[in-house]
Parts: C-alpha cells; sequence; structure tokens
C-alpha cells in the first residue's frame, strides 16, 4: 500500500478539488494515458487495484507509468464516539485528482491492449475517466 515516508504534519484539512489540473494533464512518458474527467479521491488501495490490472494485461512487453501519489491523509473517527474530543487518526491516503490530470500512462505495448490495460484500470477508479493517445488534445 502505498503511503509516504515521511511529512511534515499528521493531519491535513479536508479542501476542495475545485478547477483544472494545469500540471501532469498530457502523456509525457508513454503512448496512452488514462485522463481524470471528473475530480475527487483516488485511495492508495484504488491506485495500487488499477496497477494491478494494467500489469495483468500488459504482462512483461509495456511499461507502466503511475502519475498520481496518495500524500493526503485522511482521518476518521472510531464507530459510536462521541463528538468533540479532537481529530480522528489518519486511517487512509488518497491523492487528490483535479479534471484533465494523467493518472497512468502505459508505453510499449501494442494499441489495442494499451487502451484495453487502461480501461480496466478505469473500472477500479471511484471518478470518471478516458483514454488519451499521445498527441491528443485532452479537450
Amino acid at each position: 500500500m502505498l503511503a509516504p515516508k515521511k511529512i511534515k504534519h499528521r493531519k491535513q484539512q479536508k479542501g476542495r478539488r475545485r478547477g483544472i489540473a494545469t500540471a501532469c494533464n498530457d502523456v509525457d512518458f508513454g503512448d496512452f494515458g488514462l485522463l481524470a474527467t471528473d475530480a475527487g479521491w483516488i485511495t492508495s488501495r484504488q491506485i495500487e487495484a488499477g496497477r494491478v490490472a494494467i500489469n495483468r494485461k500488459i504482462r512483461k512487453y509495456g511499461r507502466l507509468w503511475i502519475r498520481i501519489f496518495p500524500d493526503k491523509p485522511i482521518s476518521k473517527k472510531p464507530l459510536e464516539t462521541r463528538m468533540g474530543k479532537g481529530k480522528g487518526n489518519p486511517e487512509v491516503w488518497v491523492a487528490v485528482v483535479k479534471r484533465g490530470r494523467m493518472l497512468f500512462e502505459v508505453g510499449g505495448v501494442p494499441d489495442e491492449m494499451a487502451v484495453a490495460a487502461l480501461e480496466l484500470a478505469a473500472h477500479k477508479l471511484p471518478i470518471t475517466t478516458k483514454v488519451i493517445k499521445r498527441g491528443m488534445v485532452a479537450a
């Protein structure tokens, strides 16, 4: 499971996911990429599930790049706990994803296999996505 090795602060505020991603919004490394068309949080377990799905499809032929990292701690209070008594402990790590962010990239495999692998990974994610080829306009 992905999580940062060292962090400055244990707990963070929730924040907002408005706007469009200004960085990491092109296919920079591979031939095909999975682009977020919606904003949301993607947990470390969902990222790992997507990675496993892609690797099973492309096997040893191609290369995979993961363009997101879960660096935001989300805290939860225990069940059946009364209000107050401070903020809960960090439970899950999430990556904050804005609309237009590149999530995964695949290279070195046939086009049909790359598209199929990225669509498998898209089924594991809680946001809507689309597959983009290198050189295509994301809009």
